[in-house]
């Protein structure tokens, strides 16, 4: 460091007084020497000469506690929008706040806030923003290593598997635009019998999810045993992939961007969902206590009442390709063909079928969608 300072002092001198050709030569030999960058090595330069302050960069703003706690309930007010949307924001929520008696701020506090820039304010609230800073992160950003760690099945995949391996999606109630909050709708189809659940989330919100996923195995007739999403980030974080781990579930992922990796459930999403609740847009506790009213007869016609296809087999020919279907029943009626399903089972579902009037839930099905109207 020291022959580094004395070649500062020897060559700052000549540096300033030399042309513009000439300091580029000394720049050129001194960041040789030095291996300094080029714009470091040019202020160091500068900084050595006589008369001239080579400490910190004069001006410099410092703020002390009592601005950063004040700034620290602005970006709480402000829902925590980010340095650069919140320095226009806050000369606005300190007037409607002081006006309301919400913050009665003194002069110097005020004045601070407000010449605070958008880089300062990120700096000051990094520490509270880290999650060892005393306030929990709002959201988690999706984890790369995450999604390496869930096992990829694609659509030939599943090699015939029992009752109770699903594929899962979200079905979005957006209406027209995606911006603000709004209801989604989470479908479990199970792949041995096209057995189809429904239920609505407030929000997407991972751990809302696992809440939400857990009631929907209290109505599934057979044990929940594996889990296929796709590579969405509600489905890929530590929430979720600890859930199927406690649960004892088979935790596993489409490939991205492939959606006929989840043909199953995609078919539900369309067939069931949107042929019921179409796409308007839903949001609000009350659009998904209706939905959640819809689901519960939904659920009950579509799975004892409702035959569809299953594919058996496809062969391709050149371009041509070829597929097979089997009969057409309902998941009801795969259910107690399958030769894996226990007799509890067989008996739970069997009770509840002969409890059911078709009709009655199709007048229950009817009302429902009028009353989302």
């Amino acid at each position: 460091m020291s022959t580094r300072d004395e070649l500062v002092v020897a060559l700052s001198g000549r540096y300033v007084l030399s042309n513009r050709q000439e300091r580029g030569r000394i720049l050129d030999e001194f960041t040789a020497v030095s291996g300094l960058h080029r714009k470091h090595a040019m202020r160091l330069l500068r900084a050595g000469q006589p008369g001239q302050r080579s400490g910190p960069r004069p001006g410099r703003r410092l703020y002390n506690d009592a601005v950063r706690e004040t700034l620290i309930v602005i970006w709480e007010a402000s829902d925590r929008v980010c340095g650069k949307r919140l320095r226009p924001l806050v000369p606005i929520l300190v007037d409607a706040m002081e006006r309301h008696g919400g913050l009665q701020l003194a002069s110097e506090v005020r004045a601070g806030l407000l010449a605070m820039s958008a880089g300062t304010i990120d700096r000051a609230l990094r520490e509270i923003r880290e999650p060892g800073g005393g306030r929990k992160r709002r959201h988690a950003p999706p984890s790369a290593a995450i999604r390496r760690s869930v096992p990829v099945r694609t659509f030939g995949g599943w090699d015939d598997p029992a009752p109770g391996f699903v594929e899962a999606d979200l079905v979005a109630h957006s209406g027209p635009t995606a911006k603000g909050s709004f209801v989604q709708t989470l479908t479990l189809t199970d792949i041995a019998t096209g057995w189809t659940e429904c239920a609505p989330l407030l929000v997407r919100e991972q751990n809302l999810l696992t809440e939400v996923l857990s009631e929907v195995r209290k109505w599934m007739p057979f044990a929940l045993l594996g889990f296929d999403t796709d590579n969405d980030s509600v489905f890929m974080n530590e929430t979720v992939k600890t859930y199927c781990e406690e649960a004892g579930l088979v935790f596993t992922r489409c490939r991205p961007y492939r959606k006929n990796d989840q043909a199953w459930v995609e078919q539900k999403n369309g067939a069931v969902v949107r042929r019921t609740v179409g796409y308007r847009r839903y949001e609000g506790l009350e659009a998904a206590a209706a939905l959640a009213r819809l689901y519960s007869a939904l659920r009950l016609f579509v799975n004892f009442f409702l035959p569809s296809f299953k594919l058996a087999g496809k062969a391709r020919d050149g371009a041509k390709v070829t597929k097979k279907y089997y009969p057409p029943a309902t998941p009801y009626q795969r259910l107690m063909a399958d030769a894996r399903t226990s007799e509890a089972v067989r008996r739970q579902v069997t009770a509840i079928h002969a409890t059911l009037d078709p009709v009655q839930l199709l007048q229950t099905i009817r009302a429902g969608q009028q009353e989302l109207v």
